[in-house]
């Protein structure tokens, strides 16, 4: 064992970068790099020491030696191995940092906020449908350079996949990363809220004419339609004619010779879909107040 810890080896370690002396009207908002892998050689008893020991090594970046006025700063792989070289055993030999260099964004508190969207594909079971996405927080602070401030309205999440659920779905997660861009916070719940898919009907929705002369009323036969969709069963409930609205319009029908008129749906609520009338030509008469 002793003559195998006395072998050189080489090995990969991770140490983590912390950035010091940042001013404190100044805000790091680089999030890509958060830690740096070193190869390494070294006798098998070093490196265990480094590897399994309690290791609070860092790798300090000196906000005043490399932050440029451009809201910046580059450190390149020279100064790193530099940097690294004072942490380690002096017996150690550095074979080869990445990244190979490091960028790090700040600026000296610009931000703004802007609300959260998801990205991937989120799809309950095909008896259910969602009927509300909610997120906590709903919105997110950010912090980059003007120009970047001004050129994202929205951030999202990172990508999700869920496929026939059926209960109501929570998911905790990070937000996708922009180069530059600070977000606080950087991870949200996402909740899904789904409900049973049921075709049903409302009747006796009011045909109502639009865009009518003054002094002329548009009589139709009949006066009343139903009209069937697809919707959940707990929305269901809370339907009534009055959240539908059905029109003529007197600008396309007095243009025609035909006795009939084309009747359309104009409003529904947001929580139906495949909406279908009852059917789509009336009979109709225009009568003088």
């Amino acid at each position: 064992m002793l003559m195998t810890l006395d072998v050189q080896y080489e090995q990969e370690i991770r140490i983590p970068v912390r950035y010091t002396n940042v001013p404190k009207n100044a805000v790091i908002t680089s999030n890509e790099v958060d830690t740096v892998r070193v190869v390494i050689s070294d006798k098998g008893i070093t490196l265990l020491g480094l590897i399994y020991g309690n290791n609070d090594k860092t790798v300090d970046i000196d906000f005043d030696n490399y932050a440029h006025s451009n809201g910046t700063g580059i450190i390149t792989n020279a100064d790193l191995q530099k940097i690294i070289g004072k942490i380690l055993p002096a017996s150690a030999k550095i074979i080869s940092v990445k990244p190979e260099k490091l960028v790090f964004y700040y600026n000296y508190g610009e931000k703004k906020k802007v609300p959260v969207r998801i990205q991937g594909q989120v799809i309950p079971d095909p008896l259910y449908f969602i009927t509300e996405t909610k997120y906590s927080p709903d919105s997110v602070t950010i912090y980059a350079s003007r120009k970047k401030l001004d050129s994202i309205s929205v951030v999202y999440t990172e990508e999700l996949h869920y496929e026939n659920f059926h209960d109501t779905l929570t998911i905790e997660t990070n937000l996708a990363r922009l180069s530059g861009v600070k977000m606080v916070p950087n991870k949200v719940s996402v909740c899904f809220i789904t409900d049973v898919l049921t075709e049903e009907s409302i009747d006796n929705i009011p045909i109502v004419g639009i865009n009518m002369p003054e002094g002329k009323v548009l009589r139709t036969f009949p006066a009343k339609v139903k009209i069937t969709f697809v919707t959940g069963v707990k929305d269901y409930q809370s339907l009534s004619a009055d959240d539908f609205l059905v029109v003529a319009d007197y600008e396309e029908f007095s243009q025609s010779d035909s006795p009939k008129c084309n009747i359309y749906l104009k409003k529904s609520p947001a929580a139906i879909s495949q909406a279908k009338l009852e059917f789509t030509q009336v009979d109709y008469l225009i009568e003088e107040q």
